[in-house]
């Protein structure tokens, strides 16, 4: 349902009493209704498709995976409720002979409450309207209103009626799920108190607009946003001696690939000075084609940030041309090159998030030049590392694990597993909280502890009984139990 039936009053009331009745809910009651959503995304996924290719143009191969990827979200969101640990329960048993006498507490998280999740551009399905936002919120016990994004307003439609279907088919509340459109609802949705907490991903702009208005509320709440990314890798000197061109071809298919709007992106590359590194990325990158963007406020946008990184004397061009119309003929590679010292004295302009495909390539100088540049770098989704085997990387693999949420070693930074151990999420700019918004984890958003002190069973969540019936993980008395 959108705000054409109903009005975004009526929409956060029927979230709420939906969000009640789904926290009463059973785990395995609600791992139904996520697999439902993901069996009905994976039946619909050809009509999807071409909807979402006409209306985002990232290729129907591209977009096929990510259907897949919607509806593995959503069933590794079941398996994780219905394994139970998610919910932390913990059981410190009464010691009145404890000085002074210790009462019995029982603590576990629960549903925050109704939720409102922001659609990413980039993504039209694993970061939208059924994404992984969405899910991990429903898993939870959450109702949730998703704001669609406008670059892809029709496969948000298509998708929530699908979505709503197969909910109200599986036995879920009613309100539990709905879909707004337009910036101004938007904006009203976040402001609403019904709305207990928002997930946002799209740009730092429009995110802190919104995370200011959420956490300016009367009553402020949780913004959880994916904002911005440079994403730097680090390549050592022994590395680039052993394999320059392995490192140039793997470098010159990350950065271009999806027409450069991953969020995960490697934006930013320090390379020892005096190596012909530049030239063998930029001919690694020449036959690279241009692809067209997004939307046309994003193409417009990429030459924009283009002109601003070539407009810095000590910055060259080295594959590509700043001047181009993305717009009409697609956005094409670009690489920069520059030193550690030029970025030292501009960093408010060469450390800015250029969405599209290019990157820039940082001569450093010694170690002590490398870690004053990684100083200045803004947090990060994400930091790469490329070093031989023996090397002694230990203090700087401690500076990038300070500015990025995942640490990678010999890869590439796009792409973004969704398992147990994932964390999609860094230091500001990059997200505005500590969690991640992929993986298992991701639930830790949209719940809140509550402790219990002396309650009867009667009033307790089953996974707080003494008998474990739900046979979960549990710590008691300090002690972690296994079922």
């Amino acid at each position: 349902m959108t705000t054409a039936t109903l009005s975004l009053t009526e929409l956060t009331a029927a979230a709420t009493r939906a969000a009640k009745i789904s926290a009463a809910s059973t785990d395995a009651e609600r791992a139904a209704w996520l697999t439902a959503v993901a069996d009905a995304l994976d039946a619909n996924s050809a009509e999807l498709v071409e909807i979402a290719d006409s209306e985002t143009s990232l290729g129907a191969p591209r977009l096929t995976g990510e259907v897949a990827r919607s509806s593995g979200q959503l069933r590794l969101f079941a398996r994780v409720i219905t394994e139970g640990s998610y919910l932390e329960a913990i059981i410190d048993h009464a010691d009145p002979a404890s000085t002074p006498p210790k009462p019995d507490l029982r603590r576990i998280l629960r549903p925050i409450g109704p939720v409102a999740v922001f659609s990413a551009s980039n993504f039209p399905f694993a970061f939208s309207v059924a994404g992984g936002d969405t899910a991990s919120a429903l898993a939870v016990g959450c109702s949730v209103i998703v704001k669609a994004h406008s670059g892809h307003l029709r496969l948000s439609e298509r998708t929530a009626e699908i979505v709503a279907e197969a909910l109200q088919a599986a036995g879920a509340p009613e309100g539990l799920f709905a879909l707004v459109a337009g910036r101004e609802v938007g904006t009203a949705l976040v402001q609403d108190p019904a709305i207990k907490a928002v997930g946002f991903t799209g740009s730092i702009p429009g995110g802190r607009a919104l995370f200011d208005l959420a956490t300016s509320r009367p009553d402020p709440i949780p913004f959880y946003g994916e904002l911005g990314s440079l994403n730097p890798v680090v390549i050592t000197a022994a590395a680039l001696a052993e394999r320059s061109g392995q490192l140039a071809a793997g470098l010159a298919g990350s950065f271009t690939l999806g027409a450069g709007q991953f969020c995960t992106k490697p934006g930013l590359v320090f390379i020892p000075a005096g190596t012909s590194f530049a030239e063998e990325v930029a001919e690694a990158s020449k036959d690279k084609p241009a692809l067209g963007m997004l939307t046309s406020r994003i193409a417009e946008a990429y030459p924009e940030g283009l002109r601003s990184f070539a407009s810095v004397t000590g910055v060259d061009v080295v594959s590509g041309t700043v001047d181009q119309d993305a717009a009409a003929n697609g956005a094409a590679p670009v690489v920069f090159s520059t030193s550690a010292a030029k970025v030292l004295e501009n960093p408010g302009q060469l450390l800015e998030e250029c969405f599209g495909p290019t990157t820039m390539l940082i001569e450093y100088a010694d170690q002590a030049e490398l870690s004053a540049v990684l100083a200045k770098v803004p947090g990060s989704l994400t930091a790469t590392l490329h070093a031989q085997p023996g090397e002694d990387v230990a203090v700087l693999v401690e500076q990038l694990s300070e500015l990025a949420g995942r640490v990678l070693f010999e890869g590439w930074p796009t792409g973004v597993a969704v398992n147990w151990a994932q964390q999609h999420g860094g230091p500001y700019p990059a997200t505005t909280s500590l969690f991640t918004s992929v993986g298992a984890t991701a639930v830790r958003r949209f719940q809140r502890p509550v402790a219990y002190q002396d309650a009867p069973e009667t009033v307790l969540h089953p996974a707080l009984h003494e008998a474990n019936p739900l046979r979960i993980p549990r710590r008691v008395d300090g002690e972690l139990r296994l079922p």
